[in-house]
């Protein structure tokens, strides 16, 4: 076992260039230590050096399964003091290159650290380890009549949305995971462990090391426990579809819904060509219009006072068809186009690579933001459906490419970069929830002034001087 004075040597030694390959001593080192739990085959590497969005592998030196938050921080210290990298892995639903070894290295999967620790009903939190997903949690917290909102659209783990700082459709409502996490148990690079709060509802204690580490990646430490925000369960939850002409008139509802005062609890965007993706994918009706899905969650009278609020700000504004329910299959049936559009939009160009790209805005411009990226993909030869968590001023575009062709590559890259560099016009973001990742890396430096990029430097040296810790992600460390 190695001790913290060992890696604490490694760490006040002269800077030096992070290894591109783990030496043998290291990989004896892990082997001998987690047996079976150490795996250097190919296909488990491979499967380690890539992620859900269709980028190329970059597979890791080994990969290690851990157990324990001190585990976690062996493993750390064994590579601090060899002077290799060591990234996290979660579960696989990552978009942004977060977990490609661009160095080797070594990968600590966590998805085996699934325990739900503690569940504080009375002070509506839980504490889960950070390979525990959100559906596991919402299993376990069921029959306490609390559920935890954040929903990012993949099965994903709460460890790797803490560290992607993760949204969704309910974001509008209950906040990121920005929001909803309270307190961590983090591995530092010199790995040490700390928990950056504790359970009172709230502190000013000290510096918030919470949202530090929440969104940071992996660069700054490796989460292993989170404890996260819980919430009771809607008495009554309905549903509305509704259908305009233009990509205005359904952001202008949304914006006055909000106004007005209705607390929506999704609000979800689907352009046209989305909707005949949905169509042809599971042979249903769907009007192939600019759609608003709705959700709205509160007491039986409530939610049905809400739904008609919002029909009629709605017909103001043009919507048709407007359709709602309040009962599970009836909602079901009404969100399904939603629920499968990804799936669907895939279906669009068999075998051909998807890029899933994000951005926010402001909500006032988030209408100009979608209208000006459909007119833009429209000129393009490749198919690109959009989506959006409208009531966050947030939009997703789907971008098809054929992987062979590199004109069509190259295409799809420059509209990704016109989308981003058109949210950063108008005062916006270039990822919402999908994270930085090495994807983003440049447009990091775009959003923040030099100030703003050099303190995130230095934070990122101070912390992790010897940059192990997932390097290349988020900021580029050279000034």
């Amino acid at each position: 076992m190695i001790d913290l004075a060992t890696a604490a040597a490694a760490f006040a030694a002269p800077p030096a260039t992070v290894l591109t390959g783990a030496p043998i001593a290291l990989l004896d080192a892990l082997r001998h230590r987690f047996g079976l739990r150490f795996k250097l085959g190919r296909s488990m590497r491979e499967q380690h050096g890539c992620e859900a969005s269709p980028s190329d592998t970059t597979a890791p030196d080994g990969v290690v399964f851990a157990h324990t938050t001190e585990e976690v921080a062996e493993i750390v210290r064994l590579c601090a003091m060899h002077r290799v990298a060591v990234t996290a892995f979660g579960v696989f639903s990552s978009l942004e290159r977060h977990v490609l070894g661009h160095v080797g290295g070594i990968s600590i999967d966590l998805s085996e650290m699934d325990e739900v620790m503690t569940i504080n009903a009375q002070d509506l939190t839980a504490t889960v380890q950070a390979g525990v997903t959100r559906e596991q949690l919402n299993s376990e917290v069921k029959d306490t009549g609390l559920f935890f909102p954040i929903d990012p659209g993949s099965k994903a783990s709460l460890g790797g949305m803490a560290a992607t700082r993760a949204g969704g459709t309910s974001a509008v409502r209950y906040g990121t995971m920005r929001e909803n996490v309270l307190a961590l148990t983090v591995v530092t690079a010199e790995g040490r462990i700390i928990r950056t709060a504790r359970r009172a509802k709230k502190s000013s204690a000290g510096y918030d090391l919470t949202r530090i580490f929440v969104g940071s990646e992996g660069t700054l430490g490796i989460i292993t426990e989170v404890t996260v925000r819980l919430y009771p369960r809607p008495e009554a939850i309905a549903t509305a579809v509704c259908t305009f002409s233009d990509v205005r008139s359904a952001v202008d509802t949304v914006i006055q819904t909000i106004q007005t005062g209705v607390p929506l609890a999704r609000a979800e965007f689907m352009d046209a060509l989305a909707l005949r993706a949905v169509n042809l994918h599971t042979d249903t009706q769907f009007t192939e219009r600019p759609t608003l899905f709705l959700e709205f969650h509160g007491t039986p009278a409530g939610v049905a006072e809400q739904a008609e609020i919002v029909r009629d700000i709605a017909r103001e504004h043009g919507g048709d068809d407007y359709d709602w329910a309040d009962q599970p299959e009836a909602r079901t049936r009404l969100w399904s186009a939603r629920h499968t559009a990804f799936a669907a939009c895939e279906r669009l160009r068999p075998g051909w690579r998807t890029f899933t790209t994000d951005a926010c805005v402001p909500l006032s411009r988030l209408a100009q933001c979608i209208e000006e990226t459909i007119e833009d993909t429209r000129r393009s030869s490749l198919l690109c459906p959009l989506f959006g968590h409208v009531g966050d001023g947030h939009l997703l575009c789907l971008i098809i490419a054929d992987p062979d062709n590199p004109a069509e590559m190259a295409e799809a890259e420059r509209l990704n970069q016109r989308m981003m560099s058109r949210a950063l016009r108008m005062e916006g973001t270039c990822t919402a929830e999908h994270g930085i990742g090495a994807q983003k890396v440049v447009l990091l430096t775009e959003e923040f002034d030099a100030n703003a990029v050099h303190l995130m430097r230095q934070l990122k040296r101070a912390w992790d001087p010897l940059n192990i810790l997932n390097p290349g992600k988020v900021i580029a460390v050279p000034e």
